[in-house]
């Protein structure tokens, strides 16, 4: 299983949000640089990246912050946030971000999605409110199933879905192990885990489930996962 520390930006800040409520943000540090340097040193070989400030702006927000992440280690990143076309998607990938989330699009234009999907190292971001695909940052809710929005991308190209349980993110509730499983049935693609996750225990019972990967934000920052752990337990990063 790949474990992908997670790295969120905010007016360039490393921060955590509850339940993705802005207002909520918890600065954690001033260069997040040097926590992706961290991350480094503990064994990840990926890190996972949000711009916060543009999730909701629709457009880069963070991007000093981002290329300073890329410069001073050499983790494979994944980005998303705010990430609407195809110029942007060029643009981060020229600056050397490895794969990139596609979130709000996909629901908003999927035929566009699955076309970056095909041209391009593309993951899906599926975030969901009770089962509903949310979308602008989670402000806005929609009425279609997650588990049908990742059935349609079942064969769009796309390398992987992240699937955020909102309800769970940051709350240290534990992950939600069932909606990432009906989701990776769903798509039959690689999934990873989002949300929640709490200690050791959830990563135990992703590995049991058989879940391809999952993001690991406060549990770091807060201390209730050792990540050095988190890694032996998963085995080899990829």
């Amino acid at each position: 299983m790949i474990i992908l520390p997670a790295i969120d930006l905010k007016d360039g800040k490393a921060v955590r949000l509850n339940k993705g409520v802005m207002e909520s943000a918890k600065i954690y540090s001033d260069e997040p640089w040097q926590v992706a340097a961290r991350f480094e040193e503990l064994g990840s070989r990926w890190l996972h990246l949000v711009d916060l400030n543009g999730a909701f702006a629709g457009e880069p927000k963070n991007l000093e912050q981002i290329k300073k992440i890329r410069d001073n280690c050499d983790l494979k990143l994944e980005l998303g946030g705010g990430i609407r076309d195809e110029a942007t998607i060029k643009m981060y990938l020229d600056l050397g971000i490895d794969r990139i989330i596609l979130g709000s699009i996909a629901l908003q234009n999927p035929e566009f999605t699955k076309e970056m999907a095909s041209k391009y190292p593309i993951v899906l971001g599926i975030d969901a409110m009770n089962g509903m695909v949310a979308t602008q940052g989670w402000a806005d809710v929609s009425e279609i199933k997650a588990t049908d929005l990742a059935k349609d991308f079942a064969d769009a190209g796309a390398q992987a879905i992240i699937c955020t349980d909102i309800s769970r993110d940051g709350m240290l509730s534990g992950v939600n192990v069932d909606f990432t499983l009906n989701i990776k049935k769903a798509s039959g693609i690689e999934t990873i885990a989002s949300g929640g996750l709490k200690d050791i225990d959830d990563i135990k019972r992703l590995i049991a489930a058989g879940i391809d990967g999952t993001i690991v934000g406060k549990a770091f920052y807060e201390g209730t996962l050792d990540l050095g752990e988190a890694f032996a337990l998963a085995g080899e990063q990829i």
